[in-house]
């Protein structure tokens, strides 16, 4: 292990802590000014978690340790997650142990949790809401694969640092399969962080909310946890299309001078992602929860039809 992949690792894991919120903050400041209305500060999530911290958390009587663990696990999986997309470098100490596969059982495992703990009080909205994040997790978490499957197909190998690394060295250029593969995952980062048109994070309407069921009981450090956590994801998937689509800027190797010069350019390609991001939810309309299977049994066969159109065009480096 080199200093200089340690100080990779470490950098990228604190510039995923520092620019999580910020980047949930300018999604919701563009949709303010796409809505042609005033909305809350670009630091506004920092101060929600400022807040947060300094309050006391309040515990449901019969909750169990399980309730008081989750929010710890779920924030570790998804800084894990963050740390192991090369975002930065693809000198990374956790690449050889950590690859697609993996990076989408972190999604899972901090899933799992979410739900068992919205359950363990046995309010009807906890339960309501982990049946419903189960459901799409059960939907789209093949989807996110075979996303994967099609860029490992390109490199021949499911390691990430490995796909950014060859996906990086080819021609500019719009490719069927990956294109395919880029609806396929816009589609799943809607669904799986929440946002419009499968979930509307800003309501509480016990018809249509998902994320806000599951986290109704946490408060104080508990809850900060967990919208930190929020804010992780979809950072994580911002850096997941980043890495797949859009990988060029990324230091490889020991490149002291690249390294330095990928922060801002990872800045630039965050802010284009969350503005996009913030136009898309802008010009869709919530849908029903009953076609949420639709819209990810869509975004399923749009990855397979991916990866069926690389292997019919040929899967191995051009």
């Amino acid at each position: 292990m080199s200093v200089l992949g340690l100080a990779s690792q470490v950098l990228e894991i604190f510039a995923a802590l520092a620019l999580a919120p910020l980047l949930a903050g300018w999604v919701g400041q563009c949709r303010a000014w796409l809505q042609n209305r005033s909305g809350p500060g670009l630091l506004q999530p920092y101060r929600v978690l400022h807040k947060l911290f300094n309050k006391d958390s309040v515990l449901a009587t019969h909750a169990s340790p399980l309730f008081r663990t989750a929010p710890y696990v779920i924030f570790g999986c998804m800084t894990l997650a963050c740390g192991i997309v090369p975002t930065l470098s693809t000198d990374l100490p956790l690449s050889p142990a950590a690859d697609a596969i993996a990076l989408v059982g972190l999604f899972a495992l901090a899933r799992v949790f979410a739900a068992l703990a919205a359950m363990d009080v046995g309010t009807a909205f906890g339960s309501l809401g982990a049946r419903r994040e189960m459901l799409i997790g059960f939907l789209a978490e093949p989807a996110l694969l075979m996303v994967f499957f099609t860029a490992a197909l390109i490199s021949d190998s499911t390691s990430l640092t490995t796909i950014v690394r060859t996906l990086s060295a080819r021609e500019i250029g719009i490719q069927p399969s990956l294109a395919l593969a880029a609806v396929a995952l816009v589609m799943v980062a809607l669904a799986e962080n929440a946002r419009v048109p499968v979930d509307n994070p800003a309501t509480h309407l016990e018809l249509t909310m998902v994320h806000e069921a599951l986290i109704l009981e946490y408060s104080g450090r508990h809850l900060a946890l967990l919208e930190w956590a929020a804010a992780l994801k979809l950072f994580a998937y911002a850096c997941i299309g980043i890495a797949l689509f859009a990988p060029w800027g990324v230091a490889h190797g020991q490149a002291p001078a690249a390294l330095v010069f990928a922060l801002p350019v990872l800045v630039a390609k965050l802010a284009a992602a969350g503005f996009l991001l913030a136009l898309l939810e802008t010009v869709s309309a919530k849908m029903r929860i009953f076609r949420v299977p639709e819209f990810l049994g869509m975004a399923f066969l749009l990855a397979v039809i991916a990866m069926l159109v690389k292997i019919l065009l040929g899967a191995g480096p051009q």
